[in-house]
Formats: structure tokens, C-alpha cells, sequence
């Protein structure tokens, strides 16, 4: 594999098991305002879209709505949110490690900007990623500009850098910035969606990913 110096990922569903935690919030939201609550399964399909553009895809025929939805949405998470989300096993030693090798370390989330801050600052990893974004200051996935962003602000490229998510919209923003994406399928989506995408690889949990970087060769790159 070609030089990687940067590691980016996405938040919720691939470093946090907050999955559930978003299901619960969308549908008691859309019964909240009066909407027919989507199912699980339409839930964990706009996992990854800014908040805006999941509404609209969630409740196409009630658009008028969607404002209400997102602010009914927000209550319910934060209200949800009194015991901080997990991450998934081995989470916080692997980027310990991957600092300690030299990696950049990035995320690109659908998440907004307070509720990034919030949750880092009660796992205290504020200091964890040297860049971050978020969808309320940027462009909702795919679109490639997140990536295109946080390679500039980094000093790195596309083509050195990896990206790590677990839904569609993930894998489909790097490939339109031209950067190699790794798919995890124990977040929003299956394996069969994701696979379908063609990303560099799959895992079935969060602790292949260091073992499988190391078979690729993967060291980090210091410019």
C-alpha cells in the first residue's frame, strides 16, 4: 500500500456505539411533532447526513416539518445522553497508538459541532485528533469537501490519507475526494451495502483495524 500519514474517521456508529442512541431519538422525535415513526432500519440509513438532509430524506412528504423535527431530535438526544455514549472496544487504545506512531489523527462527522464537543470532552479526547469536522461547518456527505478541508489543514493529501466509516455515505465521500476508504459493519450499515461501494476493506469490528493495517505495511509517514 502507498504511504499513509492520516487517519480520519467518522464518529458515531465506528468510534462511538451511539447507533441506537440516534434510532431512539429520530423516532421518538417524528411521533413527537406527529410524524409516522420510521423504522430502525430508515434510521440507520441517513446515519452520516447532516441533520437537515436526513429530515428531509426520512420525511420527504413533510418537508414543512423538518425544522421541527431537527430541534425535537436534538432535545431527545441530549436528553438521551445523561450516561455518555461508549465507544467501541478498543477505541481509545488504538489511537493512543496510532499517536504514538506518528499518524495524523482526524474525524469527518455528520455529528454538529456542539454535540462533537460535548461527547469528546466527556470521554476527554478533546486533545485526541489533530482536526475535526463537522456537518453544521461544512458539507454534508458524500460531498468531498470535509475531506478535501481536513487533508489542507493537515498539510497531507488525498492520496496519503485513509478514511474509516461505517455507512454509504462515508465510503462514497472518499472515493469523490480520491482517497482509499475502509468500511467497519458493526455501525449503521451492513456489510452487503457497504461491500457493494468497493471500499479497500471491511471489518467486522474495531479491533481488526490496527491488525489489518499492520499486514497492509502501514507505518506512519513524517514529511
Amino acid at each position: 500500500m502507498p504511504v499513509i500519514d492520516t487517519l480520519i474517521f467518522d464518529w458515531d456508529g465506528t468510534l462511538a456505539d451511539s447507533v441506537g442512541h440516534i434510532v431512539r431519538a429520530m423516532q421518538a422525535a417524528a411521533e413527537a411533532v406527529g410524524l409516522n415513526v420510521p423504522s430502525a432500519h430508515a434510521v440507520r440509513g441517513i446515519i452520516g447526513l447532516a441533520l437537515p438532509e436526513a429530515a428531509e430524506v426520512l420525511f420527504p412528504r413533510d418537508r414543512h416539518l423538518a425544522a421541527a423535527v431537527v430541534e425535537a431530535y436534538r432535545d431527545f438526544y441530549l436528553s438521551g445522553e445523561q450516561v455518555p455514549v461508549g465507544l467501541f472496544p478498543g477505541v481509545r487504545e488504538a489511537l493512543d497508538g496510532w499517536r504514538e506512531q506518528g499518524f495524523q489523527l482526524a474525524v469527518a462527522t455528520g455529528k454538529g459541532r456542539k454535540g462533537l464537543a460535548r461527547i469528546l470532552e466527556q470521554h476527554q479526547m478533546l486533545d485526541y485528533f489533530d482536526a475535526t469536522r463537522c456537518a453544521d461547518e461544512s458539507v454534508s456527505k458524500p460531498d468531498p469537501t470535509m475531506l478535501h478541508q481536513l487533508v489542507g489543514e493537515l498539510d497531507t493529501s488525498a492520496s496519503r490519507a485513509l478514511m474509516v466509516g461505517d455507512s454509504g455515505f462515508d465510503i462514497q465521500m472518499a472515493h469523490n475526494a480520491g482517497m482509499r476508504a475502509l468500511a467497519v459493519s458493526y455501525g449503521a450499515q451492513s456489510k452487503e451495502q457497504l461491500l457493494a461501494l468497493s471500499p479497500l476493506h471491511c471489518i467486522d469490528e474495531f479491533a481488526e483495524l490496527p491488525v489489518w493495517l499492520r499486514t497492509q505495511g502501514v507505518v506512519a509517514a513524517h514529511k
